[in-house]
């Protein structure tokens, strides 16, 4: 009953995701209608004014194509979140998004890191290992479909392509491992089967001989008299 109810389908499994991807379109809609470029507010390593990118690079992107390769995959994570991990999501999508950033800030070569990236790999990740984790059919489930779909992308953790942020991406990767950890009692989890006594059981000792009760027993201390 109580797994029935954490799987219940709200309008938040698929607001978010729809709410985020339509704001990252719209701010590089802006970007693009007046001729602006929000580069310059993502994150920029070990500065205090590229500090701010930790909160912002998640939703500035620099071309379509970068845009779009972002927007599906994060529609995916995200409806899973917040239908199977509903309990915990907003912490691992806030949370995570700002440790993602901050990792990122800390480690990253002195450039502008921007993009939603960071946060598809916090997802891709959280949502792997909280399902092999947490050995739950359903989720074990998910963690293959993930793994079937987006398993290419974990070869982004490491710089093998010129202009991509492999720092952000290896950052959301290791943020979403600590939180698939930190989570791994909350929300569904694997529950040990429980079997419930009956009389057939009671036949038998608790080495398995056949041991019926006697009448003796179930009688207790009341005696039978007979009326004469």
């Amino acid at each position: 009953m109580k797994e029935q109810n954490q799987l219940k389908i709200s309008k938040s499994i698929f607001l978010i995701p729809v709410a985020y991807i339509v704001t990252i379109w719209f701010i590089y809609w802006i970007e693009i209608q007046f001729d602006l470029n929000f580069n310059k507010y993502g994150v920029y390593p070990r500065t205090l004014v590229g500090f701010r990118g930790v909160f912002l690079t998640h939703f500035i992107h620099s071309n379509v194509s970068y845009l779009f390769n972002n927007s599906i995959p994060l529609f995916v994570l995200l409806s899973s979140l917040f239908y199977f991990y509903k309990d915990v999501a907003y912490k691992v999508l806030l949370l995570g998004g700002f440790f993602t950033g901050f990792l990122t800030w800390c480690i990253a070569r002195e450039s502008y890191h921007i993009g939603a990236s960071g946060i598809v790999y916090l997802l891709f990740s959280f949502v792997f290992f909280s399902g092999i984790i947490k050995r739950h059919y359903r989720l074990v489930a998910l963690s293959l479909i993930i793994i079937f779909l987006y398993g290419s992308m974990i070869w982004y953790v490491f710089p093998i392509k010129e202009g991509i942020s492999w720092e952000g991406h290896l950052s959301g990767f290791l943020v979403g491992v600590i939180f698939a950890i930190l989570y791994r009692h909350k929300g569904i989890v694997k529950e040990d089967h429980q079997f419930t006594e009956t009389e057939f059981d009671t036949l038998f000792d608790e080495h398995g001989n056949f041991a019926p009760p006697r009448i003796e027993e179930e009688l207790g201390d009341e005696r039978i008299e007979d009326n004469l």
